[in-house]
């Protein structure tokens, strides 16, 4: 139910709790943030799918799991009117996943890489950075077993990240081994916890007993504090996980990328095999999480398709722009490279000129109502204009228009058939 207020006796609505408005000053530096990402990417071989906003809930249930915070908690479903139960995406992955599934995107001996954004919604506690319906980046690379892939899907996470001015970067690495290895390492939680368990709530016992992993990076204090002594997960890996892990770090160190072994790490959702990764931030303070990923070579299968080997990341936007922000990043303001000032008796010359602007690539406005100049004027300092071309009688007999530069306060005089040129040449920033 939308929150309302009382402005002048009428509903004055607002954005639900959890969600955001992105202004155009704002729309600005989130364009930025998106074209770096695909031109990273991009340049890496990956190429961009877009799937629906929402998806049969199964996707998701069999996916992240029926254990996951994600299912148990976060998802926003719903019965439509043919009665088939659907839910917003929580995620990137699975669709991405099931359109490579539906659409036969998998070439026998070959490798498929895709990058995506998409809008998630999850239903928790909004937070800096973190809202229940917020926007992510990702890549999924699919069809190799490779510790070389992990180390392209983390690189290229990097990449991103300095592509948009962050340098204070922290990658996080662990490996959570295959299935058997896991079974043994979630029975050693249990038996730490035996004593501390039964007295906690009916609903994290069973959340606890379905997957104990997930206790390892809780940020519960008392939790932390009966798992003190436990021994490292790499102690419960098989020969062939450690290998990989091991091949992992060869290569992060080869690319010249540093990172810190840290066993907390075991990712939100059931997925996940061997190395998964978070890259964080100081920037952001405390809630430092930048991105997540890590390597899910059973999903495929658990969604029907044959047994394939995948490895991908999720990047939250809203975060990375936060962070670029905290790193002196501001946001820039919207503005118009010419404000065209005309007069009544000009009306149809100024509009023309406009066209002509805008169909040569510049950004242009003007005063619909042609009032007095001062005015005018103060309509281009507004919209932050870089120039201002008068359109008056004498420039229009004449074809000698007055081009003012507004940071300069100079004015030249330029003839009709060089004005678009001028301005093209003198104005300060790219086409956006």
């Amino acid at each position: 139910m939308p929150r309302l207020g009382v402005n002048w006796g009428f509903m004055k609505f607002q954005a639900p709790r959890g969600t955001n408005d992105v202004l155009p000053s704002e729309a600005m530096q989130w364009r930025q943030i998106e074209r770096a990402f695909e031109h990273v990417m991009g340049g890496m071989g990956y190429g961009e799918i877009r799937t629906p906003m929402f998806e049969e809930i199964e996707l998701f249930r069999r996916s992240s799991g029926e254990t996951s915070e994600v299912v148990s908690k976060q998802m926003y479903d719903f019965h439509d009117k043919g009665d088939r139960h659907l839910a917003l995406k929580p995620e990137g992955t699975a669709p991405a996943i099931r359109a490579y599934l539906e659409h036969s995107l998998a070439q026998p001996g070959q490798i498929t890489r895709l990058w995506y954004f998409t809008p998630i919604f999850r239903y928790e506690r909004p937070q800096k950075g973190r809202y229940r319906q917020a926007h992510q980046a990702g890549i999924e690379l699919i069809g190799s077993s490779s510790p070389a892939a992990d180390v392209e899907v983390i690189e290229a996470a990097v990449r991103f990240y300095e592509a948009i001015g962050l340098k204070d970067l922290t990658v996080l690495l662990n490996s959570i081994g295959r299935a058997e290895a896991r079974i043994k390492y979630c029975q050693l939680i249990l038996d730490k916890l035996s004593s501390w368990l039964p007295g906690q709530p009916l609903e994290s016992q069973q959340r606890a007993e379905k997957n104990p992993l997930r206790l390892l990076d809780s940020k519960d204090p008392s939790i932390q504090a009966e798992l003190v002594g436990l021994p490292s997960i790499f102690e419960s890996l098989e020969p062939e996980s450690l290998a990989h892990y091991r091949k992992v770090e060869r290569l992060l160190e080869r690319a010249g990328i540093s990172y810190v072994q840290d066993p907390t790490i075991v990712r939100g959702l059931d997925y996940y095999n061997d190395t998964v990764f978070e890259i964080q931030s100081s920037a952001l303070g405390a809630q430092s999480s930048l991105c997540g990923g890590g390597r899910y070579d059973g999903l495929i299968q658990q969604l029907g398709g044959p047994t394939t080997p995948a490895v991908g990341f999720g990047a939250g936007l809203e975060r990375a722009r936060i962070a670029r922000e905290a790193a002196g990043f501001p946001l820039e303001e919207l503005s118009v490279d010419v404000f065209v000032a005309g007069e009544p008796l000009t009306e149809s010359e100024t509009e023309a000129w406009v066209r002509l602007l805008r169909q040569s690539g510049l950004s242009a406005t003007y005063d619909f109502d042609l009032r007095d100049l001062k005015r005018q004027l103060k309509m281009a300092d507004r919209a932050r204009a870089t120039f201002v071309i008068l359109v008056g009688p004498e420039e229009i007999s004449t074809g000698v228009f007055k081009i003012k530069t507004m940071a300069e306060s100079r004015q030249d005089e330029i003839p009709r058939e060089q004005v678009v040129s001028w301005l093209q040449s003198r104005r300060p920033r790219a086409e956006t």
